[in-house]
């Protein structure tokens, strides 16, 4: 397995993701933390959701990025309709394909189309580009996740987790 498919599905530089999501019922999915903007759900749709896009991208499906950031999160229409073990099932499978294409090191330099936002030229960068730019993100939000759970007193998970 290449570190990037190991940043992206495994434990290189943080608590392996399923690690991080595990344990977790959907009522503390879902409950709020005052002046917090984003609950447990939220934080793991929007990963979920901008995965999903890279994925297109890497497929040669030109997704559209959303006009707007609030777009990126769930409303309460999304939240109500997806579970959260179909929302963390539906996760851990989009990293599992994002590290098949991590490891897949023939295709790692072919350039792919990313269309941007508005105004803005659709950026050209290879597979590669948009796997590092994909492990940076669900990174800082896996880490949202845990300072989540720690606030909720849901950390470690059953699996111990990084504790430091």
């Amino acid at each position: 397995m290449t570190e990037l498919a190991k940043a992206l599905t495994a434990d290189s530089f943080a608590a392996h993701p399923a690690h991080i999501l595990e344990g977790i019922p959907d009522s503390l999915a879902r409950t709020r933390i005052p002046n917090v903007p984003h609950t447990l759900y939220e934080e793991l749709w929007h990963i979920t959701f901008w995965q999903q896009i890279s994925l297109d991208w890497i497929a040669g499906l030109e997704t559209p990025v959303p006009q707007q950031a609030s777009t990126g999160f769930p409303t309460p229409e999304q939240t109500a309709a997806e579970p959260w073990p179909q929302l963390h099932a539906r996760f851990l499978a989009g990293i599992a394909q994002a590290g098949t294409h991590a490891d897949d090191l023939p295709n790692l330099d072919r350039e792919i189309r990313c269309p941007s936002t508005p105004y803005f030229p659709t950026r050209v960068m290879s597979i590669r580009d948009q796997l590092i730019s994909l492990a940076g993100h669900n990174g800082y939000h896996l880490g949202r996740i845990v300072l989540l759970r720690q606030l909720l007193n849901a950390w470690p998970p059953p699996s111990g987790g990084f504790t430091w």
